[in-house]
């Protein structure tokens, strides 16, 4: 008999994710909040159901993937611009809050500051890409 992770992953995470996402449902919570309890409960850090933790990790950037699909057909742009006032002021707020606290902890255990504010300025990345592609100090340039 071979081996088929993948089918059973796939099997598993989609029957869960059903079960999970009535469960929300009934409750009156987005099924999105039970997708992700199922994605939790079939992860590598859960007693339990442990599968291959490479194909785990694919997997959940399938997911990462599927689920900017839904909030994207979910975006209005109509609905954005009509909040842009509050939005983009509270966007900004945000990108000095998370630079100013980078560099802030940089600053306290002695860390290079400019790696820290950049890794924070930065736009957001996928999960599997990884870090030194993006310039993130490595635990060398901790070093005095």
């Amino acid at each position: 008999m071979t081996e088929t992770p993948l089918i059973a992953m796939i099997v598993i995470g989609i029957g869960l994710a059903f079960v999970f996402g009535t469960i929300a449902n009934r409750l009156k919570i987005s099924p999105i909040a039970g997708y992700l309890m199922a994605g939790v409960a079939v992860g590598p850090f859960t007693p339990g159901f442990i599968g291959d933790p490479a194909l785990a990790l694919q997997l959940a950037d399938i997911g990462v993937i599927l689920l900017m699909f839904g909030v994207g057909l979910h975006f209005s742009l109509r609905d954005l611009l009509s909040l842009r006032k509050a939005v983009i002021p509270a966007v900004m707020a945000q990108i000095a809050i998370s630079a100013g606290l980078g560099a802030a902890i940089a600053w306290f255990i002695g860390a290079p500051i400019g790696p820290s504010t950049n890794t924070n300025l930065s736009p957001s990345r996928p999960t599997s890409l990884p870090r030194r592609s993006i310039g993130m100090a490595s635990s060398s340039s901790f070093e005095k």
